[in-house]
């Protein structure tokens, strides 16, 4: 199978493995990325052991690290500034541990980067599906994407009606200028859609690729909810204040 070249991006992945699911997963999506382009896959593990159990089982294509840390709570954010601080080719793509869209749309995507159309690109504009665990199985079984898009009509809607977690691509030098991931959210939540609108109101060019994108079910722990009942309220706070910022970024550079 002939690769396309993605040299010029960055994949940036970050995974802390609670189940057997999300190893599962990691594998999967990692397999995606390498059996279709050639690129460049960064791959942090952050858990409180390292056992060596994903180093073994990854495709050596992937750069992977592993670091030590004992906070139940996974602080994505801050671990995704700190890959993003070492990256070096023009384009990244922020990419869960859990997803999986057509290569035409990653090729899409990188091509409206390239083309400089647009600073920042989601690689699915139709939906957000969860797969179930009997199509992830499936999928897992045959690697076949064929497997996801024949059977979409019966998962799950995943944050509707505009969805804008799980992948994004984007231009190195309009996410630093941007901010990069606002840190201030600790833990799984809102983090995703902070983002999209401190981008809208900052007046940066976005864009979406035709498609859906597929997340593989897993069980849902302590990342994947609301640590904390106040966790809603502190969040939506953050989210207003960085509006407000990002409001008055825009006013200044138009003056």
């Amino acid at each position: 199978m002939k690769k396309y070249n993605l040299s010029d991006v960055t994949f940036l992945l970050i995974i802390r493995i609670d189940t057997i699911n999300r190893l599962e997963n990691i594998l999967a999506v990692t397999k995606f990325l390498t059996l279709h382009f050639n690129t460049n896959i960064r791959l942090l593990e952050c858990s409180r052991r390292n056992n060596g159990l994903l180093k073994k089982l990854i495709n050596p294509a992937v750069e992977y690290a592993f670091h030590e840390d004992y906070d139940p709570v996974l602080h994505r954010t801050y671990y995704l500034n700190q890959m993003l601080s070492k990256v070096t080719t023009p384009f990244v793509a922020i990419w869960d541990a859990d997803v999986i869209s057509s290569k035409n749309q990653v090729i899409k995507a990188v091509e409206f980067l390239r083309n400089n159309e647009a600073d920042f690109v989601y690689p699915y504009i139709d939906y957000l599906l969860d797969t179930s665990e009997v199509i992830r199985d499936q999928y897992l079984k045959s690697n076949n994407y064929s497997v996801l898009s024949k059977y979409r009509k019966w998962m799950k809607e995943m944050y509707p009606p505009d969805p804008v977690g799980g992948a994004f691509f984007c231009n190195l030098s309009a996410y630093k200028d941007s901010g990069l991931e606002n840190e201030q959210f600790y833990g799984w939540g809102v983090e995703d859609g902070e983002r999209y609108r401190r981008w809208k109101k900052s007046g940066y060019r976005i864009k979406r690729v035709k498609g859906c994108l597929f997340h593989l079910s897993h069980p849902r722990g302590i990342n994947s909810l609301l640590h904390h009942r106040d966790q809603s309220i502190i969040k939506t706070r953050i989210l207003k204040e960085s509006e407000c910022r990002a409001g008055r970024k825009l006013f200044s550079q138009k003056i």
